[in-house]
């Protein structure tokens, strides 16, 4: 049975290493196939169009986009105009194990941090009309220090390391905690060339 560990959240679930070696690369190898259909690209945030210190791209029947409109999902590239690469069988059957929910997810967001200054600011993941599924997130390469809070920006909150291979649920009454990426750990994986982080976030976003 795989490890799962207690992070003091319900419905937050840590699980250590699911991915193993053998599959962390062939994800990887999926991954740099896809990104030349669909090229990671550096978001905007609403009004300011100031750029994010991370760049993104998606998987799957839609993606998530941040851009001066506002934050939302569509169903194409917003630089090629192309439609998403679908999700690999591996992410589907992760979720299948894992999230506890009928429905397949529908986005795959991949977030690339590359040097020091990338990070993620805390945030809830709010933008999807189906709330009572989990968001389960997929982490390839060098270490973050990930962290999570409450329900309010200002709430106390907690922070852990996620390495290469470990998989997070973020679900029932912990789905609308805030939560964010302080910093990544250069030199912690040898997965990636050039070192860097990957994350990958499976997303239910309409009802079914």
């Amino acid at each position: 049975m795989k490890q799962v560990l207690e992070t003091g959240f319900d419905g937050v679930a840590l699980h250590p290493a699911r991915l193993g070696p053998t599959d962390q690369k062939a994800l990887l190898g999926t991954l740099r196939e896809a990104a030349r259909a669909a090229p990671p690209y550096r978001p905007r945030m609403p009004r300011t169009g100031q750029l994010w210190s991370t760049m993104q791209t998606n998987l799957g029947a839609l993606g998530w986009v941040s851009d001066v409109k506002g934050y939302r999902y569509e169903p194409r590239h917003p630089v090629t105009g192309e439609p998403w690469p679908p999700i690999p069988d591996l992410l589907l059957g992760l979720w299948a194990d894992l999230a506890g929910y009928a429905a397949p997810p529908e986005c795959c967001l991949v977030n690339v941090y590359r040097g020091e200054k990338a990070r993620m600011g805390l945030h809830q993941d709010r933008d999807e009309a189906a709330t009572e599924a989990p968001v389960l997130s997929i982490s390839l390469g060098d270490t973050c220090l990930f962290r999570v809070g409450g329900f309010a920006r200002s709430d106390k909150t907690k922070s852990f390391r996620l390495a290469s291979g470990d998989v997070l649920l973020l679900g029932g009454p912990s789905r609308m905690r805030f939560h964010g990426v302080d910093r990544i750990v250069p030199g912690s994986s040898q997965l990636i060339e050039g070192g860097g982080r990957l994350n990958l976030t499976l997303r239910r976003v309409t009802k079914p």
